[in-house]
């Protein structure tokens, strides 16, 4: 938000008034309907909506096509058939699938180039396969259940074996994940040998698990996390996480805005990075220790 606010008050140096509403719907779908209910009687012109439930947009869709305001969806993907309900419609982010083909495709580089007599490094049981756990965003978010499938997948692909040790929902959270990986870790112990976190705050605080265990880092496994934000980055360039990729987040929240913008002042949309007349998303990238300084 806060590049949001920023790309705003630029416009507004140009003169435009520009007014931002925010509301928290505190994880309620009904409570979002309401509040979405309530700016459209307050005389909202554009909607920015992150749903609750993907899976539940036709009230906010309903009510907005009957005042004919448009909404942009973000961060949550609501799925194609609903975006398709009006041609007033549209949703700015990224491809979660890709971010989770460049979370697997970076352990596979890891894994494969670490590898003497086709046994790598990083099995340290040395049984021909990695184990590993998966840190979860939050149950039923798309984005987490496509990173989860995906960087394993796009490993296995690769020529990985692998066996899964267990998993844990971490709901973006350090905290949380850290308790939940401390749990993990007592339970399963240096049996660990690879960590994928949908997010970075969730592979910090799996991070944290091992340094408060006093683990060396010799006996920890790779640990992989999602978004790029600037203590994943840090974690990446002290080495203590193998890698990240990375969310464009003030890209999306100015693609945001300029959508806004232009539907807000009634300007043609046919020079922005529209897809199908519907998408805007911004690729994600990869970060190693190599090249996280590109980033900062």
């Amino acid at each position: 938000m806060r590049f949001f606010e920023e790309a705003a008050s630029r416009q507004r140096a140009e003169g435009y008034e520009i007014n931002i509403e925010i509301y928290d719907a505190a994880t309620s779908q009904r409570t979002q309907n309401e509040q979405v209910a309530e700016m459209i009687q307050n005389g909202c012109d554009i909607l920015c909506v992150n749903l609750v439930d993907r899976t539940a947009p036709t009230e906010i869709i309903d009510s907005a096509k009957r005042k004919d305001i448009p909404v942009i969806f973000f961060n949550r993907e609501l799925v194609e058939e609903d975006l398709l309900q009006w041609n007033r419609l549209y949703y700015v982010g990224a491809d979660a699938t890709e971010s989770g083909v460049m979370q697997g495709e970076l352990a596979a580089e890891d894994i494969l180039g670490a590898c003497t007599d086709g046994i790598s490094a990083y099995d340290k049981n040395r049984d021909g396969a990695i184990q590993y756990i998966v840190l979860e965003g939050e149950a039923g978010h798309q984005d987490a259940i496509v990173r989860s499938e995906y960087c394993v997948n796009t490993l296995i692909a690769a020529g990985v074996r692998v066996d899964k040790l267990g998993y844990a929902i971490g709901n973006w959270n350090r905290a949380e994940a850290q308790t939940k990986m401390t749990r993990l870790y007592q339970e399963l112990g240096d049996s660990i040998e690879l960590i994928f976190a949908n997010n970075d705050d969730m592979a910090l605080g799996a991070i944290d698990t091992y340094r408060e265990q006093g683990v060396p880092s010799a006996r920890r496994p790779l640990i992989y996390g999602i978004d790029g934000t600037k203590v994943g980055r840090a974690a990446v360039r002290d080495g203590t996480m193998a890698g990240t990729v990375y969310n464009d987040a003030r890209g999306q929240a100015e693609q945001m805005f300029a959508l806004c913008f232009r539907l807000g002042i009634g300007e043609e949309l046919g020079d922005l990075p529209l897809r199908d007349g519907k998408y805007i998303r911004l690729p994600y990238e990869k970060i190693r220790m190599n090249n996280v300084e590109e980033y900062e």
